[in-house]
């Protein structure tokens, strides 16, 4: 059985097209500095008319902001990926932005809120999604 993957829709398309190229964006309104993420049809909470959804590309910086363990498998194609860490990356680069993903590459009792966190891709299928991991000091895989 294989792990999920996303099913983009006209709204989405832009984030899951990006992170197959490795990058990581969030959703942008033209002629503004708002930010949202998940991208949503309209700017939410944004009082008057905003311009046209756009990408803006972020660093993939970012901090744990809260997380949970899952020991158990939610679905048998996570049987394996045990224990798994669902976190929310706050980006730097995006104050206030929250990424509600999974951590990769880390010991769940080495996890401390406001710990560092780097973006990185796992490719399934047609799709590369994005996960965050502990920052790695230079020249350490």
């Amino acid at each position: 059985m294989d792990k999920s993957v996303p099913i983009p829709d006209a709204v989405t398309a832009f984030y899951w097209e990006a992170a197959c190229r490795g990058e990581l964006v969030v959703q942008g309104f033209e002629g503004s500095d708002v930010l949202q993420f998940p991208p949503q049809p309209v700017a939410e909470g944004v009082p008057g008319p905003v311009g046209a959804s756009i990408p803006v590309p972020v660093s993939g910086r970012g901090s744990l902001y809260a997380y949970t363990v899952l020991h158990q498998a939610f679905h048998p194609a996570y049987a394996d990926s045990g224990p798994l860490v669902l976190a929310l990356t706050e980006l730097d680069d995006a104050p206030g932005i929250r990424i509600l993903t999974n951590l990769v590459e880390v010991d769940p009792s080495e996890l401390v809120v406001d710990m560092a966190l780097e973006v990185v891709f796992e490719d399934r299928g047609e799709f590369r999604i994005p996960q965050f991991r502990p920052v790695r000091e230079e020249g350490t895989a």
